[in-house]
């Protein structure tokens, strides 16, 4: 690298100097076991409902509030804490939103009854929905360049592994102990992590941004003893947040088209992919299969996730975000069409796999894609408005096959397709590519 004076360094130039190492890693393990815990609580409840719905005679208009009040949760919680945390920092919120969802998650076990359920799920989504954008911001902000896109889409491959910790734990759980002690254990991860997400120090770009320059100079030479680097940097340049920006800098004409895209593709990514897994024992019985062979299909679907995560990681920084993210979103369009028409049995598991590995590989890459593009004064604003789209699909998909699947599995599944190629042709059409390029900090 160039040798820079000392008296002044750009935050990416010192960001490099420090480089990617020990506390990088650590930090993707403390968001990741977060960001599982989370897959914890969102689809834990999908195991809990049946015996729920027993035990207090529910009807399936109540159990359904109960599904949805944790979406209509985390929308809040996107919105809220995405915003707040380019106004207070990425420290609060990385540490609360946490503690909300477990704290809340654990009183959902004592619930006396539904209403009361629905409520707490409701506060668990609140901090679900908030970790989002707090975690990618702080993540990627600590990130240097040629690392950032891979990293990001690894970091999102957690929620793969959360998926497959609550089915397991579910499968132990349920039998012998029953719904309130298996909502209850959930919540125990995230408390853990809670107390050891107090040691991780505030994002440095943040503190420049807030004018800060001293503070964010400690912490870069904290992460470089840790990394093991020296870090002879004596003065960071500092690109002080302008006054009066608000979530309506989303709109500036800089970024309108960029947010225009991303609300696109969170909202058809998640419409089709609430809209499919959601309800996708009820369309395996529906085509034919055994309860057995139900479960063994979807264990197989919930594998191809982990490649489909590593392949996007690989190919985001060969041929850049817009282009992975673009392809995969169609493509998962068209297995889901094929996993639709197909007759033959084996067709059927082989293109249901395969949208599976598509559709979480353009999830990573969706991760990794939104918080590059807005600059850290509205990074998490950003992120958090665009994830509340997912949130409002999210608790729109299952409506919508609730109401079509009895009428046509193939009308179901193909409005879901093209949810998922309308987000991927939105991408092709409006997306900036941001492989190699350096992270902005002011609007």
């Amino acid at each position: 690298m160039t040798e820079i004076t000392a008296r002044e360094w750009t935050f990416d130039e010192a960001i490099q100097q420090v480089g990617f190492g020990a506390f990088q890693r650590k930090l993707m393990i403390i968001c990741g076991v977060g960001w599982a815990a989370d897959a914890m609580e969102v689809l834990l409840i999908a195991f809990a409902l049946p015996a729920v719905i027993r035990e207090w005679g529910l009807t399936k208009g109540q159990a359904g509030f109960i599904g949805t009040a944790i979406f209509l949760g985390m929308l809040a919680g996107a919105w809220f804490w995405g915003t707040i945390s380019d106004y207070i920092g990425r420290k609060l919120g990385f540490q609360a939103t946490v503690l909300i969802d477990s704290v809340f998650g654990f009183l959902s076990a004592l619930s006396p009854n539904y209403l009361v359920l629905a409520l707490l799920r409701g506060i668990t989504g609140f901090g679900v929905g908030g970790t989002l954008p707090v975690d990618y911001s702080i993540f990627a902000e600590y990130l240097p360049t040629e690392k950032r896109g891979r990293y990001l889409v690894y970091l999102e491959s957690f929620w793969a592994l959360g998926t497959i910790a609550a089915a397991g734990l579910a499968w132990l759980v349920m039998p012998r102990f029953g719904w309130r002690v298996l909502l209850a254990i959930s919540a125990l991860p995230g408390l853990i992590i809670y107390f050891i997400r107090r040691y991780v120090p505030e994002s440095p770009r943040y503190l420049l941004v807030e004018g800060r320059e001293a503070e964010a100079r400690a912490v870069l030479r904290q992460v470089a003893a840790e990394n093991g680097v020296e870090f002879p940097v004596e003065r960071l340049r500092v690109e002080k947040r302008k006054r009066g920006v608000t979530v309506f800098a989303l709109w500036k004409p800089r970024f309108a088209r960029t947010t225009v895209m991303f609300w696109i593709t969170w909202f058809c990514i998640s419409l089709g992919y609430y809209g499919v897994f959601i309800w996708l024992p009820s369309i395996f019985v529906q085509r034919g299969f055994t309860f057995l062979k139900t479960y063994q299909n979807v264990f197989l679907m919930a594998l191809a996730q982990l490649p489909g995560y590593f392949s996007a990681a690989y190919l985001v920084e060969r041929v850049g975000r817009k282009a992975t993210l673009g392809v995969y979103l169609v493509l998962s369009g068209l297995f889901t069409y094929l996993f639709a028409v197909t007759g033959e049995l084996s067709l059927i598991v082989g293109s249901a796999v395969l949208m599976s590995f598509f559709c979480l590989g353009a999830w990573g890459v969706v991760y990794a894609y939104t918080p590059e593009s807005y600059p850290t004064e509205i990074r998490s604003t950003g992120m958090g408005w665009a994830s509340g789209m997912a949130r409002i699909a999210g608790a729109i998909a299952p409506i919508l096959g609730a109401y079509l699947l009895p009428i046509s599995l193939v009308a179901a599944l193909s409005l879901y397709a093209v949810a998922f190629a309308v987000g991927g042709l939105a991408v092709l059409a409006l997306g900036t590519e941001t492989r190699g390029k350096p992270l902005l900090d002011t609007v």
